[in-house]
């Protein structure tokens, strides 16, 4: 189910909303099973065996958590640690890069003259690389000394909150990442939390921003982006065009998401810092990841990079660290050679960064010149991503960068992407991503003014989402 859905919008959020307030403020823990209730209806709305999954995996992270808590020994708190992760991991692995390691191996097999084997192939379950990294992260926590969760029912809601379920923000358990905006800790607020006009108006208004960039910005640049990367011979206007388009889409789509699921937890009292803070306007790498996908970035430093050893052995061994994680990073959105190449890419500028002194090789240019080198490269990374395979993005790349005319089919691809609703939309994405100002910040304190607008671009979203194609959010495909 998503957010964009008419069963959500019109159904399942008015009728969670009534119930959760019906219940008396004093019946927290009435509340929280309501919660873990209607997550569990969210999820099973996709498919009833992926909500399986996810209880199964919950409670066995649950038992072996506890027993970890129990041992005395910290080499056999170690070995439950070790036992659990390795658990959660052999899943998501099976079923997320079971298909893709499996063409790897035939195309060992097959370079060495043998016969084809069989493939496994099996249906992704929708968010299940954003709910095992928060069940990685708790177990981390707790072998660290965090207290485990209160109950099963409690760690359960924590898990499958259906807000930040299938695209995130990643927000940990027992803590909090100590370089981000102070909230509450998920667990804290599971035993106690504010419930305010102010807190809920700002999550009405959060909603409504993140659903308008959803449909009247991602969905429209979207279709530029697809057309592009369909086209058989595009030109090389059209290939930046559509690439331009890919950059301005990924960004709308997954904020879209983030400040729509920031402002659904409000509604039902929660806190969640940013997990975008106008990443187009990073004057480097560095800075780029420190905006972009917050919550991943500092969980891949937090739980991947500092136990690697982080910058602590050497300039060396800091840049094995950086590449190790970022192609990680790359194998964790996706299981293709593409996501890898891009996480060797981001990997790559993240090295030469570190080795000059944590500063971009462009760092004495004027400030709006590091910006738009920045995105200029992190684009490029995006066509990688976006390509369905590595001669895909190669054959795009090669047409942006060798100039090139549009063959057979130019004149209905320019028809499509050239549309004056297409520019108008690629205008306002190019015009709002340098804005310093964001709209997690901006919804904060609503005036007069300050209401009329996000609701006014709520309904205009909601008169767009009745005559719309319905379009999923990007990252549920991760």
């Amino acid at each position: 189910m998503a957010f964009t859905s008419h069963i959500f919008l019109f159904y399942f959020l008015p009728a969670l909303l009534l119930f959760y307030y019906a219940l008396p403020g004093r019946l927290l823990v009435a509340r929280n099973v309501l919660l873990l209730a209607a997550s569990y209806a969210f999820y099973a709305w996709v498919s009833p065996w992926f909500a399986a999954l996810l209880l199964a995996l919950t409670a066995v992270n649950y038992v072996l958590s506890r027993r970890m808590v129990a041992a005395h020994a910290a080499r056999s708190r170690i070995t439950l640690t070790g036992l659990a992760i390795a658990l959660s991991l052999a899943v998501l692995g099976f079923f997320k890069y079971a298909g893709f390691f499996g063409h790897i191996l035939n195309d060992l097999v097959a370079f060495a003259g043998a016969g084809v084997l069989p493939v496994v192939r099996v249906a992704l379950p929708v968010g299940i690389s954003f709910y095992t990294v928060k069940i990685v992260g708790y177990l981390v926590d707790t072998c660290r000394g965090r207290p485990p969760a209160r109950s099963l029912p409690d760690f359960a809601c924590y898990v499958s909150f259906f807000p930040q379920l299938l695209s995130g923000p990643i927000q940990r358990y027992g803590t909090t990442d100590p370089k981000s905006e102070p909230v509450p800790a998920f667990a804290a607020q599971l035993v106690t939390r504010a419930h305010t006009l102010d807190k809920f108006s700002w999550g009405v208004a959060l909603f409504m921003l993140g659903f308008a960039k959803k449909i009247l910005l991602a969905n429209d640049v979207g279709q530029v982006a697809d057309a592009v990367f369909a086209a058989a011979s595009p030109g090389t206007l059209d290939a930046w065009f559509g690439a331009l388009a890919y950059t301005f889409q990924l960004y709308f789509d997954f904020s879209a998401y983030s400040e729509m699921a920031i402002g659904l937890g409000l509604m039902l009292g929660f806190e969640c810092p940013r997990n975008f803070d106008a990443p187009y306007r990073a004057e480097s790498f560095s800075d780029f990841w420190r905006r972009w996908h917050i919550s991943l970035s500092s969980w891949l430093r937090d739980y991947l990079y500092i136990p690697l050893g982080g910058n602590r052995a050497g300039a060396g061994r800091t840049y094995v660290n950086l590449m190790i994680v970022f192609l990680l990073c790359g194998l964790w959105h996706g299981a293709g050679w593409t996501f890898i190449v891009w996480g060797a890419w981001h990997g790559l500028w993240l090295v030469i960064e570190r080795a000059l002194g944590r500063k971009p090789l462009y760092a004495r240019l004027p400030t709006p010149v590091r910006i738009l080198a920045t995105l200029f490269l992190v684009t490029i990374g995006w066509v990688v991503f976006r390509a369905a395979t590595l001669a895909e993005a190669g054959r795009l790349l090669t047409l942006m960068f060798v100039p090139t005319t549009a063959q057979g089919g130019s004149t209905l691809l320019s028809a499509i992407i050239y549309t004056r609703g297409h520019l108008l939309a690629m205008a306002l994405c190019g015009l709002l991503v340098f804005q310093p100002v964001q709209g997690f910040d901006w919804t904060r304190r609503l005036d007069g003014s300050r209401v009329l607008v996000p609701a006014g671009l709520f309904a205009l979203s909601v008169l767009t989402l009745f005559a719309q194609s319905f379009r999923s959010f990007l990252y549920f495909q991760f």
